[in-house]
């Protein structure tokens, strides 16, 4: 979910307007590296990934349908009463729903914590309590997919946002094998019609211990 304004944001129509389109490329790269190279416990039904800000899902159905566990969990009650009636959720799905900021919310022991365009929108101060405990909760072998925002984006500055730079970036990933890190500058326009610079970073990212 994305907005400079979360108070203000008309989220209905941001979901009316993005439920249908595909999964975000981060969450779909993690996917496919534990169905590439298998770890642990994976081909076990108990396989659960956590959806921060899941938005109506476009990044959760996917997960759903290759057979994950899904806590989805948004700020938004519309973006979960959106999800709860897709059509698309696989009979078998195991999923649960949870309405709560990112920074407020609680989940368990995970295998992959996804947040596509969602972290940002954690208050800076909250940040670092987030990321770690994403960490924490993640098991050995676990990974994030996500997206930061760089100090050249055109929302940077706005209150109750996070943004970094690449030597941020950094530290937030020792520790972590990499296995995507894009910095992206681009002129675009939002779901909102307008035009803007954006500054983001992609990232997967494994956890080894």
């Amino acid at each position: 979910m994305i907005a400079n304004d979360k108070s203000k944001y008309d989220w209905a129509a941001y979901y009316d307007k993005t439920e249908g389109r595909p999964p975000r490329e981060t969450t779909l790269f993690a996917l496919d590296k534990f169905e590439s190279k298998p770890f642990y416990g994976f081909g076990d039904k108990n396989l659960l990934a956590v959806d921060l800000g899941c938005g109506a899902g476009r990044d959760t159905i996917e997960c759903l349908r290759r057979g994950w566990g899904v806590i989805a969990i948004d700020s938004e009650k519309k973006a979960i009463d959106k999800l709860s009636i897709r059509k698309d959720i696989p009979s078998n799905a195991q999923l649960t729903l949870q309405v709560g900021k990112i920074e407020d919310s609680i989940w368990p022991t995970c295998d992959f914590i996804n947040s596509s365009f969602a972290l940002p929108l954690v208050e800076s101060e909250k940040f670092n309590s987030v990321w770690k405990n994403i960490r924490k909760s993640l098991k050995e072998g676990g990974r994030i997919a996500c997206q930061l925002f760089g100090e050249r984006d055109s929302w940077f500055g706005k209150s109750g946002m996070t943004f970094h730079n690449r030597h941020t970036v950094d530290l937030l990933l020792e520790g972590w094998v990499i296995e995507m890190l894009r910095e992206e500058v681009e002129q675009s326009t939002t779901v909102r019609g307008e035009l803007k610079l954006w500054h983001i970073f992609h990232i997967v990212a494994k956890k080894v211990s």
